[in-house]
Formats: C-alpha cells, sequence, structure tokens
C-alpha cells in the first residue's frame, strides 16, 4: 500500500514513511492509491469480533510495511479496558466503544472512555504507539507541532507523555476553550510538553502549523512531525469505529446505518466517507456544525466559503470553531475524481484567502452519490437538546454530541438506524451543562482538582517565525 499527495506531485511512500509528518511536500494531505474493500463475506467474518481484532482487519490492509506481528502488538498494547477504563457505570470497558441505546434505531456510539475522555484518545493512543515503534526502528527522534481548539491537544500530549524521543508543541487558540480543557493540557508538567496558547482562534494556530510543514527546510533540520488530522494515520485509526458501530447496531450485513457526526476539522467524517468507500454499508454521513457552518455551507451550496478569524466565532461547542476544515480536501479529491491538479487550483484560491464553487463543472452533483448530508446547531439547539435528552433518556451529553444528535433527528429515516458519534464526556463543560441542566456534570474521580493544578504555558502572538524560534531555543 502505497499513499499520494491530494495535490499530485509528491512521490508515492509507505505508511511508515507517512506517519511521522503531515502535508506532502507538495502542500496536500497523504491518502491511499487507493482504497482496500471488503467484500460481503469479509463483513460477515469481521461480525463478531472485539475492537482490537477489528481494528487489525482494517489496519493491515494500511500499514502494509509494518510486520503483522508488530502491528497486532501494538494494537493490542493500545486498546484495553485499563487505557479505555470507561468512567460510565453498568458499561463494559473490555468493549471500548459501547453503543448506547436511545430508542429504536437512534443510537450514541460512544467514543470518549480514554484518558482524556474524548474520541480524540480513539486514535491519538494508538499514534503514540506507533510513533515509538517507528522511532525505535529508526533510530531518531521527532518534534511534533500540533494545533488544538480543545481535544486534540491533550489527547495528544497524553498519548506522548514522556515517550522517549518525542516533543510536543501544541498551539492552542488563547482564552478559547473551556476551562476544564485549558487545565487538562496546561496542567502537564512532563519536560516533553509544550503548551503555546496563541493569541487569535483555532485556525491561526492551523495556519502556523501548516506554514511550519511547508518550510521543508525547517522541517527536515527540525524533524517536525504532526499529529493533527492532517496525519493520515489518525484518519486510519478512526475508520475501525465506524466498522464497530455498525456491528453493534445491525443483525446483517443487508441492513443501512446512517452517522451524524459533530464536525470542525472533517477528519471524524472523513473517517467514515473512507469506511463506506471501503464497502462498509453506510446509507448517509450527515455532517453536523455549529454557528461556523461553512461546511454546512458547502454540501447545501457547492460553495466552500472558508472564513477568516475576525468571523470564526468562538461557541458553546469550542472543539468546532473552526472555519477552514484541513481534511476536507481529502473528500474533494475523492469528489473531483482524484484529479491533483484539480485540488492543487481549488487549494491556491482557499489558501489565497479566497472560495471556490463546484457547481460550473457539474461536480457538486455527484455529492449525493457520497452519501452526505448536512445541518448546522445553534447555542440554543445544543441546549435544548442536553436538557431533551437528559429528560426523555436520562443521559447527559456535551455539546458538540448534542450538534450531533439535533441534525440526526433532523436527518433520520425510518427504518435505518442513525448511530450519533459522541464527541466528549459533559464534565468538559461544565458551564453549559450548567445553563442547560441547572446542575454539574459527573468527573472521573481522577480530574475533579483539575483546575486547582499548576498551569504550565506560554503566550505568544500567531507568528510563524516566533514559534519556530521557540521550538528552536526549547530542543537545544
Amino acid at each position: 500500500m502505497k499513499y499520494i499527495s491530494t495535490r499530485g506531485q509528491s512521490p508515492a511512500q509507505s505508511f511508515s514513511e507517512i506517519l511521522l509528518g503531515g502535508l506532502a511536500p507538495d502542500g496536500g494531505l497523504y491518502l491511499p492509491e487507493s482504497y482496500p474493500h471488503f467484500s460481503a463475506d469479509d463483513l460477515t467474518q469481521m461480525r463478531g469480533m472485539n475492537y482490537r481484532e477489528l481494528a487489525f482487519a482494517v489496519l493491515s490492509r494500511f500499514a502494509t510495511d509494518i510486520p503483522a506481528t508488530d502491528l497486532k502488538a501494538i494494537i493490542d498494547k493500545t486498546y484495553t479496558a485499563e487505557v479505555y477504563c470507561n468512567v460510565r457505570d453498568g458499561e463494559n470497558a473490555a468493549d471500548i466503544t459501547p453503543l448506547h441505546t436511545l430508542e429504536p434505531d437512534l443510537h450514541l456510539l460512544c467514543l470518549s472512555n480514554g484518558p482524556t475522555i474524548a474520541f480524540k484518545d480513539m486514535a491519538m493512543q494508538l499514534l503514540g504507539n506507533l510513533f515509538e515503534y517507528v522511532l525505535a526502528k529508526a533510530g531518531q527522534g521527532i518534534n511534533i507541532l500540533g494545533a488544538t481548539s480543545g481535544d486534540t491537544g491533550s489527547s495528544a500530549e497524553y498519548a506522548m507523555r514522556g515517550k522517549h524521543g518525542v516533543n510536543v508543541f501544541m498551539l492552542s487558540p488563547h482564552g478559547k476553550m473551556s476551562r476544564f480543557q485549558t487545565a487538562q493540557m496546561f496542567s502537564l508538567q512532563d519536560e516533553n510538553i509544550f503548551n503555546i496558547a496563541v493569541n487569535g482562534v483555532f485556525d491561526d494556530c492551523q495556519d502556523i502549523v501548516k506554514a511550519v510543514s511547508n518550510d521543508h527546510a525547517f522541517k527536515a533540520a527540525n524533524k517536525i512531525g504532526a499529529v493533527n488530522s492532517i496525519n493520515w494515520g489518525r484518519v486510519a485509526a478512526q475508520i475501525v469505529y465506524y466498522f464497530k458501530g455498525y456491528f453493534a447496531a445491525t443483525d446483517s450485513n443487508d441492513q443501512q446505518v446512517s452517522f451524524a457526526v459533530p464536525s470542525g476539522n472533517f477528519g471524524n467524517v472523513c473517517a467514515g466517507h473512507i469506511a463506506r468507500m471501503m464497502g462498509l454499508p453506510i446509507k448517509h454521513l450527515v455532517v453536523a456544525t455549529n454557528e461556523n457552518d461553512v461546511l454546512d455551507e458547502f454540501f447545501r451550496t457547492g460553495v466552500y466559503r472558508p472564513r477568516g478569524a475576525a468571523n470564526t466565532y468562538h461557541t458553546s461547542s469550542p472543539s468546532m470553531d473552526i472555519s477552514k476544515a484541513s481534511n476536507f480536501e481529502r473528500f474533494v479529491f475523492d469528489l473531483v475524481g482524484r484529479d491533483g491538479d484539480k485540488v492543487r487550483g481549488l487549494w491556491n484560491e482557499v489558501d489565497n484567502g479566497g472560495a471556490f464553487d463546484l457547481n460550473a463543472d457539474g461536480v457538486f452533483a455527484q455529492v449525493s452519490t457520497f452519501g452526505f448530508q448536512s445541518g448546522v446547531s445553534s447555542h440554543t439547539h445544543r441546549m435544548q437538546t442536553i436538557r431533551q435528552t437528559f429528560e426523555t433518556y436520562g443521559v447527559m451529553i456535551d455539546t458538540h454530541t448534542a450538534d450531533g444528535l439535533k441534525v440526526a433527528l433532523e436527518q433520520r429515516e425510518v427504518g435505518v438506524p442513525m448511530l450519533v458519534l459522541e464527541t466528549a464526556l459533559p464534565a468538559k463543560f461544565e458551564d453549559s451543562i450548567r445553563e442547560a441542566l441547572g446542575r454539574d456534570p459527573v468527573r472521573p474521580a481522577s480530574m475533579n482538582d483539575l483546575e486547582s493544578l499548576p498551569q504550565r504555558f506560554d503566550v505568544m502572538d500567531a507568528d510563524v517565525d516566533a514559534i519556530k524560534q521557540f521550538i528552536v531555543t526549547k530542543t537545544a
């Protein structure tokens, strides 16, 4: 299995060769040359597998250059009941991603049982172990540069803390995460973790990561790697839980399901798109946005119009406060027939502050064949959804999951199971839960005093050169 760039001007490489990096040398994102396909017989054999077995069945198709015994050992080390301790009472921790049924054909796929109680742990814990394996084989180190709007940062830091040969430099928008999210990241005292609070919004942080990644000389000299969902390993790991959710919600491979996915950077739903391309019987992938509704605008109109920092709203589902969705490029690459020249032209417009319209050449008409739908949720909607879910089902959900559920209820179809992908546990967003329900969410006992812990971070302007110098100084 080789990987190519969405912009068509980088040489094909192996899984291990692209694992530590982010963007391809031409500025594009890596995807497999072709997607592996699971037949009906394959799906029958996979039904009944536990999470580790499913992960190996899926990931062994992508990481073909890693010996099967080594890959299996990495997966078995990652997906354990000890790592995904499952803070929900009465659930089976060994299930890793339990399906919680709200009513017939309406489910939550619970993805927030990892150490930072966010779905990002599902991929990041695996990525940490894969990094350690590949670096040990190569006898080298890495400086990871990432950007977070709330959950990626803590998931990456908890996955990489204390790992030999790994430093993490994580950019976050200063003052725009929840208190819990901020404390979860900034309270880490590990010497290989560096938190940088950027004066700006998430898109400013993401632009810095891309700019550094595109400085090939600096990237090589300072061994810069990536853990954002521009990293293919993240997306590949997320594909697994779509298979797990499908098998949990159906009795046979003749059934279709739909998934509703709270969306910011498009990585989570991109994994669902790839699962569908691999043969998983997904009818619809429902993209749920908050007030930063650039993706919904595209799926309604065919126009992709990213917004600048001044027009990116700070909302009560802050991990979705993103107006330039990096992984969207991966889907558009498939949408335009894997034409790298076409994608390069489209993103030349985007990277220069513009937009593009896929109606003119008929491309947008093909979107429906990929199963996408979309919808928008506002603060009022998510407060109502949190209240109604708690009153009706006795289940407390966070603000992002509420966005997904609100849109799912609008798009669900009779006879088609709808699975809403959980984003995080409500403990991360106490202010919003208190507003919606008049009570505090329950926290895992280990996180009760999180905000009172000492915090270690640096506040910096959105200056690429200053960030580069900070990395050089800290690793000298």
